[in-house]
């Protein structure tokens, strides 16, 4: 099997996409298939379409680079669309008609949650047969072979990390939570780190701040620290909360996006009011929550397996939907999707 991702890996930390592609490149080339980033061969199997945003330096090929290889150079490839992005998640205006109008060359879609799927841009209205497939950590780097309890002693370390660093990102919260370490009440009791890029012009007063970190680097970090807290907001499908929970850490999480999916029975959810009063059931049950943790389920290999599970059944059934595919079925949007976003 030949599979084209449409996305070029980057070196050092790039975001949960970055660490998806490598992570499925792995998985694939293990199990002696190939994999290619680009439309170059006429042979290509799976075609797997991971971001319509040809401009971005991480983008390999788009939308309709993939119309124009099925049409003029290999119309029996399968055209997987990996949807992990959204409008609701920075508060933006085009991602969902960028990614509705991509979707047109597709013969199937992965939504990386469930709360994705169900938006209304996709909710009724999709053309393609779907599934979802929820992200996972990389067990080689994130595991929880150097994580310390706490001991209820010291101050309890609350740690999260993001690569982006939109306010939606959850900076009301980590605000809020950088406000209660000047509070006489939570002075000495707990500590927060932040790592990754913060939003323009935005400062901690309190917390401490380590820039991005990818891989092992992470890993040991992340693992320095007792109890993972994400207040991310409309979240699509992250990986951060996989990797906090896969080094041990229980996790404190928001009632928002795809965190209830993902984090449900690994810690405590709270809503955007709500953040003190989880902290301090988690400080009264911690040993509760960090026990569940060595049941934490949301690993690369687990994700990569169900991608590869999912190419081979998509081409066991090539003949039938080749045959049910029709490419001009909207002349416009073949077209529309010819120009460079």
């Amino acid at each position: 099997m030949k599979v084209a991702i449409g996305y070029h890996i980057q070196d050092g930390p790039w975001g949960g996409g970055n660490r998806f592609a490598s992570c499925l490149v792995k998985a694939l080339q293990s199990e002696g298939h190939s994999v290619v980033f680009s439309l170059n061969d006429d042979d290509i199997d799976i075609i797997l379409l991971t971001d319509p945003r040809v401009r971005s330096p991480n983008v390999s090929f788009g939308a309709g680079r993939i119309l124009r290889y099925l049409f003029l150079k290999n119309s029996n490839a399968i055209v997987l669309h990996r949807i992990n992005e959204c409008d609701e998640r920075k508060n933006t205006k085009f991602m969902n008609s960028l990614l509705k109008r991509a979707n047109y060359c597709a013969d199937h879609t992965v939504f990386v949650g469930s709360w994705l799927k169900d938006l209304p841009t996709w909710s009724g209205t999709l053309h393609t047969p779907s599934s979802v497939i929820l992200n996972g950590a990389d067990s080689e780097v994130f595991n929880s072979s150097g994580y310390k309890r706490w001991n209820h002693v010291e101050p309890l370390r609350l740690v999260t990390h993001h690569w982006g660093g939109n306010w939606m990102k959850g900076f009301d919260v980590y605000s809020q939570i950088d406000d209660m370490l000047s509070d006489g009440k939570w002075r000495g009791r707990m500590e927060f780190t932040y790592i990754g890029n913060l939003p323009d012009g935005f400062e901690f007063k309190n917390a401490k701040v380590l820039t991005p970190m990818n891989g092992r680097a992470l890993s040991e970090e992340l693992s320095r620290h007792h109890v993972y807290v994400t207040a991310s907001i409309c979240e699509p499908g992250g990986n951060h909360q996989n990797e906090g929970g896969a080094c041990g850490l229980p996790l404190l999480y928001r009632n928002s996006g795809c965190l209830p999916e993902y984090c449900k029975g690994y810690g405590i959810q709270f809503d955007s009011d709500g953040f003190e009063g989880a902290l301090e059931e988690m400080i009264s049950n911690y040993e509760v929550y960090a026990n569940q943790m060595k049941f934490w389920p949301h690993w690369a290999s687990k994700t990569c397996r169900e991608y590869l599970e999912l190419f081979e059944r998509l081409i066991s059934d090539r003949d039938e939907i080749v045959n049910k595919r029709k490419l001009w079925r909207n002349p416009w949007l073949v077209l529309r999707n010819q120009l460079p976003i």
